[in-house]
């Protein structure tokens, strides 16, 4: 099996190094990775300048773009076919709700659904210190089981575990994406020289009620599986549109 690593945090970070340890002896394993941090870059391309690729070792590369173009490359450039996996991680911090739309982490996984590549994107939910030792044994086994799934057309999976020591995990929940809302999302300051500027961030978020969620699965200490589609059609809405449209004009 070949299995193509990447994620948003940078080709020097601990959860991509923690990844490539959870990963070993699956495969054949290769790096391609951002060269610098590239959190919340959602789904993005560099269309407005080149991209550079540094090669570091015989299995690892480091470009100098998104997580969108480094699996792009890595597909299309660098390697000599297509892996038969691509792992997105280990993304430092949660990776739930809505916010997959934002991460760098799950917009790889989604330019490898688009090339046809079944893809697992995966992240600690934690914030402050994390937990990455502890997260090898955990997510070996659930990797494990997931690169025997037959992931679907334009369908891929989104994966948190939840920071706590391996012994106190209590097992995998297969969950739907949750619902949050961040409170004081941006914060409004002043330079020295007495100029606006905003800063996004936030506190929170805050979970709305879901026993069936992602984030609850997480705080209740369950790793939670999440399987994602890449087609956002709403397909009840077309038929419900179509017979609005009909009678126009």
């Amino acid at each position: 099996m070949r299995l193509l690593l990447t994620n948003d945090d940078g080709i020097r970070a601990t959860g991509l190094a923690t990844l490539e340890r959870v990963v070993a002896g699956l495969g054949d394993v290769v790096v391609v990775a951002p060269d610098r941090e590239r959190s919340a870059s959602g789904h993005s391309l560099t269309l407005e300048h080149p991209l550079r690729v540094a090669r570091l070792d015989a299995t690892h590369w480091a470009v100098s773009g998104t997580p969108t173009d480094a699996v792009l490359l890595a597909v299309e450039t660098l390697l000599p076919g297509k892996p038969d996996w691509v792992l997105s991680g280990l993304n430092h911090g949660p990776n739930m709700g809505e916010d997959v739309t934002y991460s760098g982490t799950v917009a790889a996984a989604i330019e490898a659904t688009i090339l046809g590549i079944p893809a697992v994107a995966v992240s600690l939910a934690g914030r402050g210190e994390l937990l990455f030792d502890e997260v090898v044994p955990t997510l070996r086994r659930v990797l494990e089981s997931l690169v025997r799934f037959p992931v679907g057309k334009m369908q891929f999976l989104n994966v948190n575990v939840p920071n706590l020591p391996a012994s106190a995990v209590r097992g995998v929940r297969v969950a739907r994406l949750g619902s949050r809302r961040y409170v004081d999302t941006v914060t409004a300051k002043q330079d020295p020289r007495g100029r606006d500027y905003y800063w996004i961030g936030g506190k929170g978020p805050e979970w709305a009620p879901d026993e069936r969620s992602d984030a609850h699965a997480v705080r209740e200490g369950y790793v939670a599986v999440t399987p994602c589609l890449v087609d956002m059609t709403d397909y009840r809405a077309l038929v419900e549109l179509e017979g609005v449209l009909e009678r126009w004009p």
